[in-house]
């Protein structure tokens, strides 16, 4: 149910996402929800946050298992690359869950709020670590992972909007000479 919530919530937003869409999405019986929460749908829409969070934080890991040649630009590419084969493959219809719920939420519930700035320091700190392995200085790491989900969710509004990938490959591009630049014995040029 966590998981049809995030789907939901980043294809329509929170405002758009009822339990009764939750339920079917996920072939759930409607008093399961009340039952698994209490909270009705705020705590719902928490916890896809909060799953949201953690499923990026783990998608560094696959992505740094798959990289033929690590590097900072490369990690940011392989990050921007999974959105551009959804967005090639399954249209501009979503983004992410965490953003949308921020954009919808962060004003009037104080709970997503909050779980939306956790879900955004769960996917900072592997990527800082990842950034730290390949040679960034520790104590700029969080930052320049800052910087690189900043830039990602930007380019994934855009990219919407445009109806193009065209902002994430230029994002990808031209912030990767930067990221490398960062890493320890690399050339800032």
């Amino acid at each position: 149910m966590v998981f049809s919530a995030a789907q939901l919530i980043r294809r329509d937003g929170v405002n758009a996402t009822g339990m009764r869409e939750v339920a079917v999405h996920a072939g759930a019986p409607r008093g399961s929800l009340q039952h698994y929460f209490p909270g009705g749908k705020q705590q719902l829409v928490d916890e896809a946050v909060a799953w949201s969070g953690r499923y990026a934080a783990r998608r560094i890991g696959r992505f740094l298992a798959a990289l033929p040649e690590p590097s900072p630009s490369a990690l940011f590419a392989a990050m921007v690359g999974q959105w551009i084969r959804e967005y090639e493959t399954e249209g501009f219809g979503a983004g992410c869950p965490v953003a949308a719920a921020t954009v919808d939420c962060a004003q009037s519930a104080e709970s997503t709020r909050r779980s939306a700035a956790g879900a955004f320091a769960t996917w900072n700190a592997p990527l800082a670590d990842a950034l730290t392995g390949f040679g960034v200085p520790a104590a700029q790491a969080p930052a320049l992972a800052l910087l690189m989900i900043s830039t990602l969710e930007g380019a994934l509004l855009i990219a919407r909007a445009e109806g193009s990938t065209a902002p994430l490959e230029t994002v990808a591009r031209e912030l990767g000479p930067l990221l490398d630049g960062c890493a320890t014995g690399r050339d800032r040029t």
